[in-house]
């Protein structure tokens, strides 16, 4: 043995416990947070899939037990208030706002804190359909018998007919059609998927269209169109029926523009700390998400083969949301 040989093994082992040590402290202070699973809820949209799928790879990556749970976007607020479900990637300005509002009132559910999108929802038309009805896009134009007939079908002529979205995701659009005193019938697509199958449709016939779009989507960016502009939403709106052009109705004016929110059962600070300033930290915005929205959707990828992308290119990004 050189004279050396002492000391280099009294570093080695030196070595060897630190980092046994760090290893013990590191399952000390892991052992706080709970090995329960963490429950992220999913929705009917493509969007919501990917965030949430993206926020529970994430917390996967960190060593938390993640559960995926399909829940109703407005009901869901039942199961977070008890803690049976614990975040909820996307809670939107345009349609979530009251529920929301609701729930974090209780103290049972948190705000927290943006996604980092931007969310528009409304109705909206083909510009092709704009010569139809040239008032457009003024929401006064749609009174016109003869515009609302332009976008009438045989089912519903000779009212106009609006496609709204699932009756699940909220937004109004029936009391607001009553509320306008617009001469269209609100048909309700009973999935996000044939919602827009129904637009790809009318589109490619150049049949007359009025539906519910949203944004972040990609198909604001694949067809031309306009959204209707409404008389600008307030809060007086949807509460005070003296508020607006019908003195006896609320809803008499366009959705909200906004955040997406993100929301959790208040007591995920406690029970996994690490989990909830990780949740508070994540942030996308339109542009990736419109991409990630297009690669499933028209591309045919998967959420997961979307999400692993994300991941692999994002990496510096994601971990420090979970202090790697």
């Amino acid at each position: 043995m050189n004279k050396y040989g002492s000391i280099g093994g009294t570093l080695t082992r030196f070595t060897v416990m630190s980092a046994v040590a760090f290893s013990l402290m590191t399952s000390a202070v892991n052992a706080q947070e709970s090995t329960d699973p963490i429950k992220l809820t999913l929705h009917d949209w493509t969007g919501q899939l990917i965030t949430t799928q993206i926020m529970g790879e994430v917390l996967k990556k960190a060593g938390y037990n993640v559960e995926y749970v399909q829940a109703d976007y407005l009901a869901q607020f039942a199961g977070l208030e008890t803690g049976d479900l614990t975040v909820a990637m996307e809670m939107w300005e345009t349609t979530g706002r009251d529920a929301m509002d609701a729930a974090t009132a209780t103290g049972k559910v948190e705000n927290v804190g943006a996604t980092g999108m931007k969310a528009k929802e409304e109705w909206w038309y083909p510009l092709y359909m704009k010569e139809k009805c040239p008032g457009l896009p003024n929401w006064e134009a749609l009174k016109d018998p003869a515009c609302a007939e332009a976008f009438s079908t045989a089912e519903t002529a000779p009212k106009g007919r609006y496609l709204g979205g699932p009756v699940t995701w909220g937004g109004f659009d029936d009391e607001r059609a009553e509320a306008l005193e617009l001469p269209f019938e609100v048909i309700h697509a009973g999935t996000d998927a044939a919602l827009f199958a129904e637009l790809e449709s009318a589109y490619q016939r150049q049949a007359p269209i009025m539906l519910w779009i949203y944004a972040p989507h990609w198909a604001p960016a694949k067809y031309e169109g306009e959204w209707v502009e409404f008389p600008e939403y307030t809060a007086e709106c949807y509460k005070d029926p003296a508020w607006g052009s019908n003195p006896d109705m609320a809803h008499d004016c366009g959705k909200p523009f906004g955040e997406i929110w993100k929301v959790a059962w208040a007591g995920m600070k406690d029970k996994w700390p690490g989990a909830y300033n990780a949740v508070k930290a994540f942030t996308v915005n339109n542009d990736e998400m419109g991409a990630m929205i297009t690669a499933v959707d028209l591309d045919g990828k998967t959420v997961e083969e979307v999400t692993a992308e994300w991941m692999a290119n994002n990496e510096d990004r994601w971990k420090s949301w979970i202090g790697q």
